[in-house]
């Protein structure tokens, strides 16, 4: 029997960026305390935790010793070790469970499951030399996307190919790695879908979000997305059937494309709150990261209803180039909101904090964000 984990219990979270910052928030809200393990000190996590644990994800011993101070342990991006998981379930329960992390973080090994699970993906095939890259090609054609297998987000470990030429140097790049070939998609739109599966087997979901990207980094994401209701219908059944088959226990973002003849292939999955669904921070009675915190506590899962609509725009490192951003003048925008993670360094391209903008409609808060976005690097 499942018991529930109740407030003053302690949540161990493996990963100690901005998700688990704004989930250690959500917990402390509820009464709950919160550790968190990873290899860097003053993280954004650890900044609200009430422990910080340093050591690396493979240190299965110092896993171990972590576990046994928490009640259940989940985890903030998919990049830790599937052994380190499974060193932390030896102890208490770890949800989502190792097994979806092993698969999540393997983009091989989500795309088999997934297409032997009968889901609408992009069409793959597996490189482990450049004889299968070749292959690949043949069967795929150009333009295509090579990606390392394991290990990448935001981009990262990922190139397009367009022509022959490009081929050998791309394949080097991948300095050995295992990879998947993927066909390039023409798509429409790009839209996800956030969701959470309880301990129950309850589901719940945030509808279908709209998502644009610059330089394969989210940048704006919209809700409800400006769709038509059967497309959003046919994203949330298809994310309620792979929460099932994955048994997840947790939130889990589906990311998908959207074709030009309106068809659906799910690109990527990532088991835990995902940046598209930060705007229910603000939108919805639930966030994403208190219904996390519901999940993996064994809890009834809250209300998703959204309050209004909402646009999210991400703040880049990029920002910071000119010096501080005017944080005075997008407060002067009374209907965003502006959430920074207490990261101390900017870099181009590093996610620093976002803003939310709540509007009566779609068009008015993406028009809302955008301006208050320009406004943070405009002279006074």
């Amino acid at each position: 029997m499942n018991l529930p984990i109740l407030p003053g219990s302690v949540i161990g979270v493996l990963g100690s960026g901005q998700l688990g910052r704004m989930l250690a928030i959500a917990a402390r809200r509820m009464g709950y305390r919160i550790h968190t393990f990873s290899p860097e000190k003053d993280t954004p996590t650890g900044q609200i935790a009430d422990v910080e644990m340093v050591a690396s994800y493979e240190d299965l011993e110092a896993v171990r010793t972590f576990a046994r101070g928490v009640d259940v342990v989940t985890f903030e991006f998919e990049n830790v070790s599937a052994a380190a998981a499974e060193a932390a379930a030896e102890y208490v329960p770890v949800r989502p469970s190792g097994f979806v992390l092993h698969t999540t973080q393997h983009r091989l090994r989500e795309k088999t499951f997934l297409a032997k699970a009968g889901f609408p993906v992009t069409p793959f095939r597996p490189v482990c030399s450049l004889e299968d890259l070749l292959m690949g090609l043949r069967d795929l054609g150009f333009p295509v996307v090579l990606k390392t297998a394991g290990f990448g987000y935001d981009g990262k470990g990922q190139s397009k190919l367009t022509s022959p030429d490009e081929v050998e140097s791309a394949f080097r790049a991948l300095g050995g790695q295992e990879a998947i070939l993927e066909a390039f998609i023409d798509f429409r739109c790009e839209v996800s879908v956030v969701a959470a599966r309880g301990v129950d087997g309850t589901f719940s979901h945030y509808g279908l979000i709209e998502n644009t990207h610059r330089n394969h980094i989210l940048d704006i994401s919209v809700a409800p997305a400006p769709l038509p209701p059967e497309i959003a219908r046919e994203a949330v059944e298809i994310a309620r059937q792979v929460l099932e088959q994955l048994d997840v226990i947790g939130v889990l973002c589906i990311e998908f494309f959207l074709t030009r003849n309106d068809r659906l292939l799910i690109n990527e999955l990532a088991p835990r709150p995902h940046n598209s669904g930060h705007f229910t921070l603000d939108a919805c009675i639930t966030s994403q990261f208190e219904q996390q915190l519901r999940a993996v506590c064994g809890l009834p899962l809250g209300s998703t209803r959204q309050l209004c609509p909402a646009a999210m725009a991400n703040l880049l490192g990029d920002l910071w180039q000119n010096g501080e951003p005017r944080w005075a003048a997008v407060c002067a925008f009374p209907e965003v909101k502006l959430h920074l993670y207490g990261k101390r360094v900017p870099r181009p391209g590093r996610k620093m904090g976002h803003l939310t903008a709540l509007a009566p409609s779609t068009e008015e808060a993406l028009q809302l964000v955008r301006s208050a976005r320009a406004a943070l690097h405009l002279p006074p």
